[in-house]
């Protein structure tokens, strides 16, 4: 730990992390304990029990976190910044910009009076079709306009070239989450719920009832045949699964009813010979899907989806029909959010980087910028360390992977250069316009990018954004201004919080360099198998132990996680609480942080509450089923609970004995 020392000391960082007073708070929360609880049993409980009890989910959610109590908190900023801005949109361009949509969004009157006319004409424009022939250019139109219909389309960083920028093409087309929606037995009822919504959704463009019906159930028997076609998330996650360059003539051979060409023109993509085909099998099944359903299906199909996609932006009997699917039936949210949640939310999405702009002049401290950076380079100090002092990895291995440490650049707060919105027209009165406007420039501009440099520069998430993210092929860590505040950092409070905080999730993105996925990229960001075989065959070897474990966890009675698909949340999760706690070890070293008790607990101990704290969530059962089977991350309780059992570090933190749930009999580890 000498390094610490030194790194301290050369930084100035003393003096943003000084000696603590075993007389101030240490930055736990202590009401959200529950001294009723073993830590020995259930550390989740321990460290969440009260928050847990005392923050049932409003009814607008599905779940509620302390995720959710810190985006409400941005939220709250960012409602205060549009108002302003709507009020006095001649104080810039960038707050008349997003004034105006703000004002459209929030002119429910105005939305209700037109109800769908404002995308009347798109629907009418699909109906007329006369042959298939005219699909790709609707279907390019559509892609444009954000309706996600048949397959989707952009750039991409080359997987073989990682500083120039692909084309590439991927299965899409569905209106349910995943593909096990339409397969699976035991979703029947569920299937039923969906063919009724897009009926009721038809009905409420015209559509007579008995025609809607029967057009949903068109629309489900195509919707299947895709999914039947669809690559598996799970089989999605190796790279080489979804790495498969070709020529356009070559992409045209599997679909040869579909003219690429056209529509590659009709989106403006910029002349290109070479592309990524993610998933050649099912564009050659799109062929035959397109060939074996009536024009007539597909056109209501792609009216389907048109109208879908849009439906938040309608009146009052879309936005209700709409949540109540995807929302109520999907997730168990009970109600809808205000509505100035739901437009300060879709300006965020639509013009990310003009109100994050005003944002970060609001809400993001000048120093913390610097104090990540700092925190940064005091976690990669400990990956390293720890790289070089594994027992299973050769030393060629090694020395590959501390090379492609050494190379991860970061990214903190916000981007270096602001995205430019002059060119986007918003208009007094036209959301729809207004959305599909912005919809429109975000994804040009991607498929701008088609033959260009890599802009490893940019950011793909908004700053107010209460996340962070790693970019395999960019290596590079990305912390949005959103996340680099309470709970997970907190200013003056006790650095052994922090570090099982905001420090864990530095560690946590870190790991995504080297996890199940990551780790088939090199340093440039190239997919390179850089590892010997040996080395791979023991990664997987002790993978297979996190999967095996986070298998058994079952959050509501019927399911399961899915130990395959959270493999790299979880494998994250594991080795970055690991670095972060040796950067505690080196900060109790140092004297940076206090040895002794606050608040009557050691520093391990806060260390420990600080990881598990930033967790404690409630979820509704509903969403807890879809989430289980689409989101890679597993839920806050196995991400507390899984993690430290694996670590002796906690059991003798909290003096626990072999044999109780907390200590694991068969520890995994892989970093």
């Amino acid at each position: 730990m000498r390094y610490l020392k030194l790194f301290v000391l050369a930084c100035g960082f003393s003096a943003l992390l000084p000696a603590q007073s075993s007389g101030r708070p240490s930055g736990i929360d202590l009401k959200a304990i529950d001294k009723t609880a073993d830590p020995c049993t259930d550390f989740y409980q321990y460290a969440c029990g009260a928050w847990l009890k005392a923050n049932p989910i409003p009814p607008q959610y599905a779940t509620w976190s302390r995720f959710n109590e810190l985006q409400q908190r941005n939220l709250e900023v960012l409602h205060s910044i549009l108002e302003d801005a709507e009020k006095h949109p001649n104080l810039s361009p960038i707050d008349q910009k997003i004034g105006t949509l703000y004002g459209a969004c929030m002119d429910e009157a105005a939305i209700e009076k037109a109800g769908y006319q404002p995308i009347e004409p798109g629907i009418k424009r699909i109906r007329a079709l006369e042959s298939k022939g005219d699909l790709p250019a609707e279907v390019a139109r559509l892609h444009d306009e954000g309706a996600s219909v048949f397959f989707s389309f952009g750039a991409t960083p080359d997987p073989d070239k990682s500083t120039v920028e692909i084309a590439a093409a991927r299965q899409g087309g569905l209106g349910l989450p995943d593909k096990s929606y339409y397969l699976n037995p035991k979703d029947e009822q569920l299937r039923e719920k969906y063919v009724k919504h897009i009926s009721r959704m038809l009905q409420l463009i015209g559509v007579p009832a008995a025609d809607a019906d029967a057009q949903a159930k068109e629309i489900m028997a195509l919707e299947t045949k895709l999914a039947q076609a669809s690559m598996d998330r799970v089989d999605m996650r190796n790279p080489d699964n979804t790495h498969h360059k070709m020529t356009v003539e070559q992409w045209q051979a599997l679909t040869p009813d579909f003219n690429f060409h056209t529509y590659l023109t009709d989106r403006h993509a910029p002349p290109f010979t070479t592309l990524n085909v993610a998933q050649p099998d099912f564009f050659k099944a799109l062929n035959g899907t397109l060939n074996d359903t009536s024009l007539d299906a597909l056109k209501h199909y792609m009216i389907w989806h048109y109208v879908s996609a849009n439906a938040p932006l309608l009146s009052k009997a879309f936005v209700e029909e709409n949540f109540d699917f995807y929302s109520r039936t999907l997730t168990g949210a009970q109600e809808l959010q205000p509505r100035w949640k739901r437009c300060t939310q879709l300006v965020d999405r639509s013009l990310g980087e003009a109100l994050g702009q005003k944002y970060v002049e609001k809400a993001f401290a000048g120093n913390s910028k610097q104090m990540t950076q700092q925190l940064v380079s005091m976690i990669e100090h400990e990956m390293a360390v720890d790289i070089d002092s594994l027992t299973w990895m050769s030393e060629a291995t090694k020395q590959q992977a501390l090379a492609k440490l050494k190379g991860v650049t970061n990214k903190i707060g916000y981007p270096e250069k602001w995205r430019d919105y002059s060119s986007v027209r918003i208009i007094p009165g036209d959301l729809v316009g207004d959305e599909q406007r912005a919809r429109a420039f975000e994804i040009h501009r991607n498929i701008a990018k088609i033959g260009q440099p890599v802009d490893r520069s940019e950011f793909n998430m908004t700053p107010p954004t209460v996340n962070a993210y790693y970019s395999p092929q960019e290596n590079n860590i990305n912390f949005p201004a959103g996340i680099l505040q309470p709970p997970f950092y907190t200013a003056g409070a006790d650095m052994a919080v922090n570090f099982g905080g905001i420090g864990a999730v530095i560690g946590h993105e870190l790991t995504h360099g080297f996890d199940d996925q990551g780790r088939r990229y090199d340093a440039d960001g190239n997919l390179r198998d850089w590892w010997a075989k040996q080395d791979a065959d023991e990664f997987k070897e002790r993978a297979d132990c996190i999967v095996n474990e986070y298998n058994g966890f079952s959050p509501v009675e019927g399911a399961n996680v899915n130990g395959r698909l959270t493999l790299g949340e979880n494998g994250a999760d594991n080795a970055g609480l690991r670095l972060a706690y040796m950067a505690l070890l080196g900060g109790l070293e140092n004297g940076t942080i206090d040895k002794g008790k606050l608040d009557g607990y050691t520093p391990q101990q806060r260390f420990f509450l600080g990881w598990a704290q930033i967790w404690c969530e409630n979820q509704r059962p509903e969403n807890v089923r879809n989430t289980v089977r689409t989101n890679p991350h597993s839920p806050g309780r196995f991400r507390v609970i899984g993690v430290l059992q694996n670590m002796p570090e906690f059991a003798e933190a909290f003096s626990c004995k072999a044999g109780q749930p907390m200590v694991s009999a068969n520890a995994c580890r892989v970093w």
